[in-house]
């Protein structure tokens, strides 16, 4: 039996080993999720076909209808969204140089273009699968142009595409048919390429990665199982160690509430010594130690003497009459007096701590508005003694 247990232990480490090897190896990362959510702002070039017939066989003559100009002359801001449409809105800059044709004739004067164009787009991704890296697109839309003192508005449609290096970084490529509204104004053909930037973006995995997650958890479930044969292979033998471990920690647990119990009761019974001393009284306006204090300070002292773990407060009071300033001193005044008394007996300063309470915090009804006979105001010029602290406890 003993060795069939060793082979079946020895055979579930093994799969055990396996199973965690290709889980190491399998993890997901950045490539097992893409974008679904973004803005997206971009600068680059564009470049105006508006010869009139863009869209017929001049399509390619770039030298005689294309215009463009050297320097940054598109600008865009966009929002996409999850389910692949986008927002988007365009701003662009061109000049029409003379002796190109547009509107189907000859340029007789330099004319500066600019137009401003909203369009709607549909990612194709969300038909063909994502990519990660390609996101190619159609969209259409509306614009307004403005050709030196001419101006257009414009119905839009066309293609394009981004190419992402990251998350952030890509490129896009853009070209567009612009229409213009009324019927017979003539037609025009926009290209672009720009450096986009995406922002605010928020990831999903992609079907890779969601096949890759399911695997993984799979992979946990196994794991799972296998670590359960384990235990149940250690069963038998961690019982036996559990028993003769509880049986120990209850033989600890019984002796350590035997101390704490002994403990408590050494502290009542020096607390009950200490109450049993007693206050020490002062006569009015005085803080001198009298014979009658000093009888409680040297049996104090034989306590603290007697437990040298023992710490106590000195806390001292006046009775309510006069100035309440006045008297937070004269407590004051008492409280080191006591202080004093006790240290010149031998008794370790760290073992003392003092609070002047004033005329407040007194023992009876005796304030400034009640009547008391000197009987009552003494008991509240005392020094009390409170233990506050007793080490190892």
């Amino acid at each position: 039996m003993k060795s069939y247990t060793l082979h079946l232990l020895a055979v579930v480490l093994f799969v055990s080993n396996s199973v965690f090897s290709q889980e190491e190896e399998l993890q997901l990362t950045s490539k097992d999720s893409v974008v679904v959510s973004s803005w997206v702002v971009g600068l680059g070039l564009n470049i105006v076909d508006d010869s009139a017939t863009p869209f017929g066989e001049d399509f390619l003559d770039i030298k005689d209808t294309w215009h463009t100009v050297p320097y940054p002359s598109r600008i865009s801001i966009g929002r996409f969204f999850r389910n692949g449409i986008g927002i988007e809105a365009i701003g662009t800059y061109n000049r029409y140089k003379e002796g190109k044709i547009v509107d189907g004739a000859i340029n007789n004067s330099l004319r500066e273009y600019f137009a401003i164009d909203g369009k709607i787009s549909y990612d194709l991704n969300k038909i063909i699968g994502e990519t990660g890296w390609f996101d190619p697109y159609l969209h259409f839309g509306a614009g307004y142009s403005s050709i030196g003192s001419l101006g257009r508005s414009t119905a839009n449609a066309g293609f394009g595409f981004n190419t992402w290096f990251n998350d952030r970084w890509g490129l896009n490529f853009n070209t567009m048919g612009k229409w213009g509204i009324p019927e017979e104004s003539t037609k025009q053909l926009q290209h672009s390429a720009a450096v986009v930037y995406r922002f605010g973006t928020k990831k999903e995995l992609s079907k890779k990665g969601l096949e890759k997650l399911a695997l993984i958890e799979a992979m946990e479930k196994e794991k799972e199982r296998v670590n359960d044969s384990i235990a149940a292979a250690n069963r038998a033998k961690e019982e036996a160690a559990l028993a003769e471990r509880l049986a120990k920690e209850k033989e600890r647990a019984l002796a350590e509430k035997a101390r704490i119990e002994a403990e408590k009761s050494r502290r009542q019974q020096l607390v009950d010594k200490i109450d049993n001393l007693g206050h020490i009284y002062f006569d009015f306006d005085s803080h001198t130690i009298n014979n009658d204090s000093k009888i409680v300070l040297d049996g104090l002292t034989d306590i603290l003497k007697e437990n040298t773990d023992l710490t106590i407060k000195i806390a001292s009071g006046t009775d309510s009459r006069g100035p309440s300033s006045y008297n937070l001193g004269l407590s004051q005044r008492r409280v080191n007096s006591t202080k004093d008394y006790l240290l010149s007996l031998g008794i370790d300063a760290t073992k003392l701590s003092i609070e002047a309470y004033g005329e407040e915090n007194l023992l009876n009804e005796c304030d400034d508005n009640t009547y008391c006979p000197e009987t009552k105001h003494r008991i509240n010029r005392r020094s009390e003694f409170i233990v506050i602290w007793i080490e190892g406890l």
